[in-house]
This record gives structure tokens, sequence and C-alpha cells, in this order.
């Protein structure tokens, strides 16, 4: 492993140690552990059609009382997920970036939306900042489930069997 990415996981470790991750992995019960320990709503919605067609892929936008989480809905399911999870990094960090002035991004992307509530917008369109290689590290350690509480393991396919056959937590046959 390079030593700028052995950095880069050292900066997302004390992040992931504060995580409990769902097993199997599921990213509902995950926002609202987020929601919970932030004391506010985190909310997902897909992607205005007009910051897809600008390049956007996912966005964070926060408020004085709630989370936003936008992601491209013309993706893959686990795509979708990932730009969630990227956005939750950039969330986790605490980081900040674009002006939401009334020129700002929100204006332009969510004319319903006053500025004033805006307190900061995250949108994802490249990595080569800190700030998006930082979330984009921290997605991929929480989706591989790589956390001081241990790794999430894949599910167990005997498991899923006797669940699916009503046998759950019999596994002696």
């Amino acid at each position: 492993m390079s030593y700028r990415i052995a950095r880069l996981r050292r900066r997302c470790r004390p992040l992931l140690d504060q995580l409990v991750l769902p097993r199997p992995f599921s990213l509902e019960p995950l926002c609202a552990q987020l929601s919970a320990r932030r004391g506010r709503p985190l909310h997902l919605h897909p992607l205005p059609i007009q910051a897809a067609a600008a390049g956007t892929c996912g966005l964070w936008l926060a408020t004085d009382t709630d989370d936003h989480i936008f992601y491209e809905q013309r993706t893959a399911r686990p795509h979708q997920e990932h730009i969630v999870l990227h956005e939750i990094g950039h969330m986790l960090f605490d980081h900040h970036t674009v002006d939401a002035g009334p020129a700002g991004l929100p204006g332009r992307l969510f004319g319903d939306l006053s500025p004033r509530l805006v307190r900061r917008v995250l949108g994802r369109t490249d990595y080569s900042t800190r700030q998006e290689q930082e979330a984009e590290m921290l997605a991929t350690l929480i989706r591989t489930g790589d956390t001081a509480h241990g790794r999430c393991l894949p599910p167990d396919p005997y498991g899923k069997l006797h669940e699916a056959l009503g046998m759950a937590g019999d596994h002696d046959l």
C-alpha cells in the first residue's frame, strides 16, 4: 500500500472507529444511526436532473435543522449507495466547500429552497481534492466493513438458506 493511501486511511480511522455497521450491511440503519448521533434528520433524495446534467452525481446539503443527501438516480443501486456513503463521508469529516450565497448552487439547483436556510453544500464531481479523497476512502471503508468493531463479514450462505426456509437459527442440519 502506498504511503499516500496509508495516510488517507489513518485520517479515516477515528471516524470509522465511531461507527457500528449493520450486519449485513444496509444503508438505511446506518443513516438512522447517523441521524440519531447528529441529533438531526437525514433525508435521502434523488438528485435533481439539473445537477446530474451539470456532472454532479452526489450532493450533501445541510440546513440549520436537517441533512439532505442527493444521489444520482440513473445508476445501479450499489453505485447509488456508494454515492450516499461518499456524502456521509463529507458529513463525518465535517467538510466545507461551496458558498451557499444567493447566487450559489442551491438557488440554481433547488429553486424553491431559500439560500438563507442552507448552511453547507458539497457536490461530488471529481476526486482531485483532499476532501474528495477523504470522503471516497471513508465511503469505501464503510462499504467494506473496515471498522474497529470488526469487519462486516459476508453473510453465512447457510444462514440465508435457513432463513428463506423459515428455519432461522436452526443450523444443525
